[in-house]
């Protein structure tokens, strides 16, 4: 999840705060000293991920594209100029570009907002930005939400009561919901002060990024594993009590599978998986070298010169072209595999299936799988010529019939004369005269359409009324004896409108 610094460097910013009664800092250099935290701590943590400054006053400017390396961002931060006033939804429209160009709109990115929570002057400050949101044409739209998927944090270099005191939490507040409200507004507790801003700073990294480490276990095997990004809590919206899970900090690979047969599957989320004791450079993902240590090494980085099982299961993906299925948490599975992204570089990736029992409808139940050794004969067959997948259902389903959907009144009207001229020719069409009305009435009870049933009954009431002498005896009896079912059908009773019942038949007897 690529991250984007976007820095105030307005004159506001230029504010001095005095520290210790003597020394006098000004309020970006408080904000400079909490980026340099982030970063140190990205540079240890995160090294994998992309993270990009950009300056903003009355215009943006892209200082360092999205980079690996943290070094070229510390020495951006500290070469850093002062220019004019405040315009946050000019910055906003270089995220939005520079993230579109690198990322696309697919995506999910993080932007990190510094500010003192000046909204400028004028036209172009924020409060007049929110403020005309609703007269805005489609050509002057404002930039929130972002098309690709967003989370905000903005980190105040003020306290919350000078925030309070005018409208800018407010107006702040305002933003991070137009963003989405996937976010966090942060500010200072107590004095403006180096250890007042290392807090919040701190709150930050311990939100959006603390490392998420796990433990990866198969079989008797297990490894140290840590996984970027952090993954998030799913929500099912299905549930009755929706209730946020999280990835277990256990991972249990429960069995290996062809990749042919996982085919691609619908994936809510894809994380690396990196082995934690293991220090390597970007290049070298997944080969298990390490890199030589300037320092002494620590426990951990010791502990990287002994096999290791991740880097071992990294390198069976990749040979035998599998995946490992792995559970993630009751009833919430996903796979790991191995993914090139390039000729000489590959990565351990995770991807995370929509949590429940069955999240491939062609592998069916994940509890169902089990070794091809339990099974009574190999189901790939002696030259791998056939697969078991997909798993056929137990019910078989026709997909010969439309399903019945009334856009239009025509629509309807021809459904209902279809029955009406069936029911004219009775007895010699009644398999499809109840065919139609089978069709009618399933899709009558599947909208609720009560009224319909006991209209079309009334006018089955009404044909059987004006039958001709001519006519066949048992079209009258098969009319009412439709009529009478509807009706019943109509009143909602579960005993006569059970939505896989059919009406059958009458069974009458003119052979006499």
């Amino acid at each position: 999840m690529p991250t984007v610094v976007l820095m105030d460097v307005s004159l506001s910013m230029t504010r001095p705060v005095c520290l210790d009664g003597s020394e006098e800092f000004q309020r970006k250099n408080l904000a400079v000293h909490g980026l340099n935290m982030l970063f140190e701590h990205m540079a240890s943590n995160y090294r994998l991920e992309f993270t990009s400054l950009m300056a903003f006053s009355s215009l943006w400017e892209l200082l360092v594209p999205f980079t690996r390396d943290y070094n070229a961002l510390q020495e951006a931060l500290s070469s850093l100029e002062d220019y004019d006033k405040t315009c946050i939804e000019s910055a906003l429209n270089g995220v939005s570009n520079v993230v579109q160009q690198e990322w696309g709109s697919a995506c999910p990115c993080q932007v990190v907002l510094v500010t003192d929570g000046s909204l400028g002057i004028g036209k172009g400050s924020l409060r007049h930005s929110l403020q005309s949101l609703k007269h805005r044409g489609d050509d002057k739209k404002f930039p929130l939400p972002f098309p690709f998927p967003t989370k905000m944090f903005i980190m105040c270099i003020a306290n919350a009561e000078e925030l309070q005191m005018s409208d800018a939490m407010d107006n702040l507040e305002e933003l991070l919901h137009l963003s989405g409200g996937d976010g966090q507004i942060f500010t200072m507790d107590g004095p403006l002060c180096m250890k007042s801003v290392q807090s919040m700073f701190g709150r930050l990294i311990d939100h959006a990024y603390s490392p998420f480490h796990a433990v990866l276990h198969c079989g008797n095997l297990s490894s140290d594993v840590q996984v970027f990004p952090r993954p998030e809590p799913v929500v099912m919206d299905e549930e009755v009590e929706p209730m946020p899970r999280n990835v277990s900090t256990d991972l249990e690979i429960i069995g290996f599978i062809e990749i042919a047969d996982i085919s691609s599957p619908p994936v809510i989320s894809r994380h690396l998986v990196l082995p934690i004791a293991v220090n390597k450079d970007v290049d070298e993902i997944g080969t298990g070298a390490t890199e030589e240590l300037e320092e002494e090494p620590s426990a951990s980085q010791m502990a990287g010169k002994s096999p290791n099982f991740c880097v071992l299961l990294h390198g069976s993906l990749k040979v035998e072209g599998m995946v490992a299925l792995v559970q993630l948490g009751p009833e919430w599975y996903g796979m790991l595999y191995s993914q090139a992204d390039s000729k000489k570089k590959s990565n351990l990736m995770m991807s995370l299936f929509e949590p429940g029992p069955e999240p491939l409808p062609w592998l069916g139940k994940i509890t169902y799988l089990g070794p091809i050794s339990e099974a009574a004969e190999n189901p790939y067959g002696e030259d791998d010529s056939k697969s078991p997948f997909p798993v056929q259902p137990p019910v078989k389903r026709s997909y010969a019939q439309n399903a019945t959907v009334w856009i239009k009144a025509s629509g309807l009207q021809t459904d209902v004369q279809k029955i009406l001229r069936n029911a004219r020719k009775l007895p010699d069409k009644t398999q499809t005269f109840y065919k139609e009305l089978n069709r009618l009435r399933k899709a009558a009870l599947a909208f609720g359409f009560w009224e319909l049933l006991k209209g079309v009954a009334d006018l089955l009431e009404r044909e059987c009324t004006l039958l001709p002498d001519s006519a066949h005896p048992d079209a009258a009896f098969q009319l009412s004896h439709a009529a009478q079912q509807l009706k019943l059908a109509s009143t909602g009773d579960s005993q006569y409108a059970a939505f896989d019942q059919n009406i059958a038949p009458m069974h009458t007897d003119f052979s006499s």
